[in-house]
């Protein structure tokens, strides 16, 4: 597997997987992320995208480098699958319609391939519970907007590039809304505040 490690400011490292599909690469971070958390230098282990960043204690940059080589290896094999949710979606998002059109679809064949997948979340980033989600179908896959929007209503389901996105919360956005959820996938009040996990699955339902 080739896997490159490099600083990442003064307390931290960042290591990035060459090799492999998103999906395997992603379980292999998940399974490194949980080992590496196991170490008391270790403050923090976050996968992204294809990467992992590890947040250490002062002075253990370079021994934590030599282990998160060591146990590259361990992230072979099949993914450690989280839970599965099912969350129901109504299909009237503003850009529904024109992202339809974008791709010669009629918007009743768009929300078909959108609801297929059994899709699997990559990583959380960009807002607190905001979970990027793969397995779209290349059909879908829709560049940003090009002028973000100023509030994005939490619950909006979306498309940015070749992911799918449930808006935890209500922020500034630019991804093209397909429609929204009533559910809440992020409360600060509750034990754990966000719905979705690294390595949980998601179905979309449609509700009418």
């Amino acid at each position: 597997m080739r896997a490159r490690i490099e600083p990442y400011g003064e307390e931290a490292l960042l290591l990035e997987l060459e090799e492999g599909s998103e999906f395997e690469r992603q379980a292999r971070l998940e399974r490194l992320a949980s080992s590496m958390r196991g170490e008391p230098e270790v403050r923090e282990a976050v996968a992204g995208l294809g990467n992992l960043s590890l947040l250490l204690r002062r002075g253990s940059r370079n021994s934590i480098a030599e282990r998160l080589l060591a146990r590259l290896d361990e992230g072979r094999g099949d993914p450690v699958l989280g839970r599965t949710h099912e969350i129901p979606v109504r299909y009237d998002g503003e850009d529904l319609a024109a992202l339809a059109a974008l791709h010669s679809l009629s918007v009743e064949e768009a929300i078909a391939l959108h609801l297929a997948p059994l899709y699997t979340v990559a990583f959380l980033g960009f807002s607190p519970g905001f979970a990027y989600l793969l397995g779209l179908d290349a059909r879908l896959a829709t560049p940003r907007r090009e002028r973000p929007r100023a509030l994005v209503p939490a619950g909006a389901v979306a498309i940015g590039d070749r992911f799918t996105a449930v808006y935890p919360v209500a922020s500034p956005g630019g991804w093209q809304l397909l429609g929204h959820t009533n559910g809440t996938l992020f409360d600060p009040e509750r034990r754990t505040p966000a719905t979705l996990a690294a390595g949980d699955r998601v179905r979309f339902v449609r509700e009418w």
